[in-house]
This record gives C-alpha cells, structure tokens and sequence, in this order.
C-alpha cells in the first residue's frame, strides 16, 4: 500500500494531485488556461497533452484528488453532475437495456433517464431500495444498472450500499451510487462495494456555489475507458477554472461537512419538537428509520434536512419565502444556507410520478453561518409562516 493510500482524509483532500509547481515552488499548482499543448514533433506529445478536450493538467490533478477521497482508481471531472450521468449511462448501456431507481431521488436525474434515455430505448423502474425483495422482483434479464441515492434528494432515505451491492452483483448489474449529500467526507460507497460513484461536485465538493461541475469514480479499467472516450467524444469536460475552483473547495471538504452536520443536527432537533412540523426528514435524528444504517456506513449525518409541515402546502410555501439567512434558492452544498421549495423547484420534473415530492415539504441546505442565527432564522420564518392571516 502506498503511503498515499495510508494518509488520512483530510491530507488526501489538500496534497492528491496537488503538488507545488517544481518551476517556482508555488505552493498552489497553476491553472493551465490553454486550449492546446505544442508538440515536440507530429504526435510528439509532452506527457500526453494534445488538446483540453481530451486533457488538460488542472483537470487531471482535480481527478486525481477526486479518485483519492472516494478510494477509487479513476476519477472523471465533468461539465455538471447530470453530464457525468449522461456520459456513464451511454457508456454502459445500449437500447433495450432496462434501469433500476430508486422512488426518492434527484429530479434531473430521473428526467434524464425517462427523457433522453427513455427516447433512446432504455427503461426504467422505480423501486424503494429499502425494500430488498422489491429491488430482486424489479430485475430482469435485460437489468444493466443499479441507480442508488443515499441520502436521496429530498426526503434523506437511507440505503444499505453493501446489501445491494450484493444484489446487484449477483445478477450481473453495475450499481451506481450517487453520493452528492454524504460527500466523501461522510461516505465512501465504493468502499461498500458500489461500481462508481457519481457527484455533482457543484455542491458539497465545490462547497462555496460558484462552479458547476460533476464527477464520476470508478475502479474498473474497460469501464473506465468507455467512459472517458464518451467524455472525449462528446465533449462534456470541465474548464480548467472550473476544476481550479472544485479542487480548491475540496480542500476544506472535511472542516466544513463537520459543522455543516452539528448546525444540521441542532435546527433538526429543534424543528423534530416544533407543534407546526408534521416530520423532520434528517438521518441524525433517531426517530429516522435510517439512522442506524446511516451511523453504519456514514460517518456523520450531513447537512441536508427536510421538513413536512402540519399546515401543508401554504404553510411549506410561506416558511420557504419568509426565511431570510437560508436564502431561497436551488441547489446545495455551499457555505451559504439555503432553503428549496422542492415540489416546484428542483424537483418540478417528477411531479404526477412515484417520486413527487409531498406538497408541504420543504429543504434546508444548512450553511457555515452561526448556529444562532440559523435557529433564529427558522424559528422565526415557521412563526411568520403558520401566523393566521
């Protein structure tokens, strides 16, 4: 094993694919901002750089690191999470093949494979991957893919990665997990046995809301190659700023999941006793039925809670437009708080099927900000939003 491999997480964040420029010593390695690489002689590539589309080395470094913290062998940086989906999906799959899912998962996601694959002649179907006799029952011989979100995206299900896992592999599937919520800070799927891992690295990876981007880690060498070559092909790579700024973010990935998690975990407990809460959807909470699975295979809670209102849809409506440090706001992940109104927001795309999202719900992405005026925040929005009028 090498001494890489041996270093903790919070090392592997800040030195994988991160070493100091041997030019000058900089500390930080330089953002290579070229379109192309000047050839020695035809063909003569200097240490295989020819054209960004197919390399550049920001982008590998950001790879590297990236492959480090999930303990895979390859990483992939792309474009956006949905761009890195789409590159696997058409990696690994032909018309005719057939997609399992789970009934809990991120909205654009589901569009992409319902939309676009389902237009191509992929199917799908969606399961509770809590349930493991109906995940068996839903194989079939033409089955390819496991698709697993844990926690899903919004109501925080937990799935055991290493049941399904086995399920999976059983009968041939690639089992996908896509870890956005956790991070690899929280949660190492491949450890538990996943295929690849998937993420938008917009969110917690980048952590600080101003880059897009996505990733995929994987192990399997052919795998790898199909997907690269998709990536190439297509064209779905990251900028060198991009991956600059993603690979910057990961850098203090560890130091913030922890406080994301214990301010998570407090507005939790408070909104869990609230008389104007129906549920807290938060898998530190040990009314969760996930959270010992979770305290299993995560090694913190994270930052992502939903909460069902009593009053329903007005009152999940007014809560979401009267809070005023969690900004009202798609996406997740940064250092800011922000609060989603999921039915109509992120999730708009599965409304009228099995993974809509219950009118009175709403999201929290619980930022940096202190742990006061966060409370502050919420207690005050739930009395505004449940106020007769």
């Amino acid at each position: 094993m090498s001494d890489k491999k041996k270093q903790g997480f919070g090392t592997r964040a800040i030195h994988a694919g991160q070493d100091f420029d041997p030019t000058t010593g900089a500390v930080i390695p330089p953002i290579y901002q070229s379109s192309t690489f000047v050839q020695t002689e035809i063909g003569g590539l200097r240490n295989g750089y020819e054209y960004g589309r197919g390399g550049n080395p920001t982008r590998n470094g950001l790879e590297e690191q990236l492959a480090a913290l999930e303990g895979g062998k390859y990483g992939i940086s792309f474009a956006s999470g949905l761009a890195a989906e789409d590159a696997l999906l058409r990696g690994i799959l032909k018309p005719g093949d057939h997609i399992i899912l789970g009934n809990d998962a991120y909205g654009g996601t589901y569009r992409l494979i319902n939309k676009i694959f389902g237009a191509w002649g992929v199917t799908h179907t969606v399961v509770d991957m809590s349930n493991l006799r109906t995940v068996q029952t839903a194989i079939t011989a033409d089955t390819k893919v496991l698709w697993v979100e844990t926690p899903s995206n919004p109501l925080m299900k937990i799935t055991d990665v290493a049941e399904l896992a086995e399920i999976g592999h059983a009968a041939g599937l690639t089992v996908v997990v896509d870890n956005t919520f956790a991070s690899p800070a929280l949660q190492q799927p491949l450890t538990l046995g996943a295929d690849v891992v998937v993420h938008s690295t917009t969110k917690y990876i980048g952590g600080h809301s101003d880059v897009i981007g996505g990733a995929l880690v994987m192990n399997d060498d052919e795998m790898h190659e199909k997907v690269r070559f998709m990536q190439f092909a297509a064209g779905a790579v990251s900028s060198p700023m991009d991956a600059f700024l993603t690979s910057r973010g990961i850098k203090t990935l560890e130091v913030r999941m922890h406080r994301h998690g214990e301010s998570a975990q407090a507005i939790a407990e408070f909104l869990a006793q609230h008389p104007a809460v129906e549920t807290v959807y938060y898998p530190g909470l040990e009314s969760h039925p996930g959270h010992a699975l979770a305290a299993s295979q995560m090694s913190g809670f994270g930052g992502m809670l939903s909460v069902a209102f009593v009053g329903g849809e007005k009152v999940a409506r007014r809560f979401a437009e009267k809070t005023r440090v969690f900004q009202l706001a798609e996406s997740l992940g940064g250092v800011e708080s922000l609060v989603n109104y999921p039915a109509a927001m992120t999730h708009a795309s599965v409304a009228g099927t099995e993974l809509a999202v219950p009118a009175n719900v709403v999201r929290l992405s619980v930022g940096l900000e202190s742990i006061d005026d966060l409370l502050a925040d919420v207690e005050r929005a739930v009395g505004k939003a449940t106020k007769k009028r």
